[in-house]
């Protein structure tokens, strides 16, 4: 474990504040246990399938989905503003503690406009959170173990759908009459446990140390990286006083070269628009990737895929696991779409269950090399100034594509039968050009030595230092950075 972490301090910290991430999935996938309970429909006075008046049952659950992302959408437009203001640590206290809002309201529901209502103001609170944790996981990372700590995002995605899945099975056969209102209840009030347990434990957490910088709030800020990224490996902290050097000379210099930027600087220069467009279509077009299916044991298995994801990511490389993962996509949808062309609706068994192996093997290539590796690279690639913005507008990516797939993937599938594979096969194709002719690899390198990679200037390389930049080093380790070790 040393190998992929700084010291156990720093990881615990970043499973930690992923609490938030398996929240954020539980929240957004319970609602597939939530109407496959009876007394749901019972309480709410709903007409079930095969009853007369089920076409406006449908129609509700569609917009029970609908204003989950709606208010997902708006949490995560807000954090873009919230996360530079008052910071990332807060930032994930309002979300969590809207998302407790919503959730007492979903499961205390009386009326289906307090469902629904509810509904939106957990969207807002999960919005939120799925923009701001990997952007703290990123930010309080070091360079070289930045890929698996922030894959615990993807990790405890995971985990918070198959807790969902898991749970609304077991609910179901708990009460089999149907009478109680339990089965759907507790679920979704289930959710407020790892909420509670984040927003009590933040008050621990530390704050970014680069949004403190930035704050001005320096010696704060050099004590917090300290505690962060220390190993006995360094016991005079030459490492730490060279990230916080170049972190440092990096903030001066953005901020004198893009003062006069405008109200939105995410979108004033070519080289932040190009980050925000492929932040924004790798997560859009990867959403098209996903067959329409989520069972228990299919989401267990992204578990084990996102924790691979986690122990390969910094050793392979962001660009080479999207491209084996896409590539690999490609492949089983492609077989997926031919079995299910030729098998679905006949008598043959064997054509039948190679048309399941595709299915599983998709959620192999998605959660190994795409789930968490996506979530890492748009936190990785914007400046600090922009980060937030920039990893929100990649949120919002995710989120159109689940508005989209929402209200017209079930009606494709529906009409189109096998031929919605085609979809699922020529998007992540698309996304693979992308990534082959515009992504370059980001691993390895600090947050700040990114910038290069995308045309504008580094103050200071943390990595293949120059003999003039190693000079400023040591200059500033020996006098200019003045830092004291400190007592913990």
């Amino acid at each position: 474990m040393p190998r992929f972490i700084p010291n156990y301090y720093n990881l615990a910290c970043v499973i930690f504040v992923a609490l938030g991430s398996c929240a954020c999935s539980y929240g957004q996938s319970i609602i597939g246990s939530t109407i496959g309970q009876p007394s749901f429909y019972t309480s709410f006075n709903l007409a079930k399938q095969g009853e007369p008046g089920y076409s406006g049952t449908s129609k509700l659950i569609s917009a029970m989905n609908g204003v989950m992302t709606a208010g997902s959408i708006f949490g995560t437009a807000f954090t873009a503003w919230f996360a530079d203001k008052w910071g990332r640590r807060v930032a994930a206290q309002i979300g969590t503690s809207v998302m407790i809002v919503g959730i007492v309201l979903v499961s205390g529901s009386v009326n289906m406009a307090m469902f629904l209502i509810g509904r939106f103001i957990a969207g807002f609170g999960i919005g939120n959170l799925m923009t701001i944790v990997p952007l703290y996981q990123a930010e309080i990372s070091t360079p070289e173990q930045r890929g698996f700590m922030v894959c615990m995002h993807g990790v405890m995605v995971s985990v918070g759908y198959t807790g969902a899945s898991w749970i609304g099975f077991g609910c179901y056969f708990a009460y089999p009459s149907g009478d109680s209102t339990f089965p759907w209840r507790f679920p979704l009030a289930f959710n407020m446990v790892p909420n509670l347990v984040l927003l009590v434990g933040s008050f621990w957490l530390p704050s970014s140390p680069r949004w403190l910088l930035g704050k001005g709030r320096e010696d704060e800020a050099f004590q917090t990286l300290r505690k962060l990224h220390r190993t006995k490996d360094d016991p005079e902290e030459l490492h730490i006083k060279r990230e916080f050097y170049q972190m440092k000379a990096q903030l001066e210099y953005d901020k004198e070269s893009k003062q006069g930027l405008g109200r939105f600087p995410l979108f004033s220069t070519a080289h932040y628009r190009k980050r925000a467009a492929l932040a924004f279509l790798l997560m859009f077009g990867n959403e098209f990737t996903v067959p329409l299916l989520l069972a228990a044991v299919w989401v267990t298995i992204a578990i084990f895929g996102n924790f691979f994801a986690a122990l390969y990511l910094d050793r392979v490389g962001r660009r080479l696991f999207l491209l084996i993962g896409l590539g690999g996509i490609c492949i089983t949808n492609t077989l997926e779409c031919v079995l299910q062309a030729r098998y679905l609706g006949s008598s043959n068994l064997a054509g039948q269950r190679a048309a399941v192996f595709f299915i599983f093997m998709f959620i192999v290539f998605w959660s190994g090399f795409c789930d968490a590796t996506q979530y890492t690279y748009i936190a990785e690639i914007f400046p600090t100034a922009t980060r937030a913005e920039g990893v929100a507008f990649g949120t919002l990516g995710y989120y159109f594509g689940v508005l989209i797939t929402l209200i017209a993937g079930p009606i494709a599938l529906d009409n189109l039968g096998w031929r919605f594979f085609i979809v699922l096969i020529a998007c992540p194709a698309a996304v693979w050009l992308m990534v082959f002719f515009f992504l370059p690899e980001t691993k390895g390198k600090s947050l700040e030595d990114i910038n290069e990679a995308f045309g504008d200037k580094v103050a200071v390389h943390y990595q293949g230092a120059s003999k003039e930049e190693d000079e400023q080093y040591w200059k500033s380790t020996e006098h200019d950075l003045g830092y004291t070790r400190g007592t913990d």
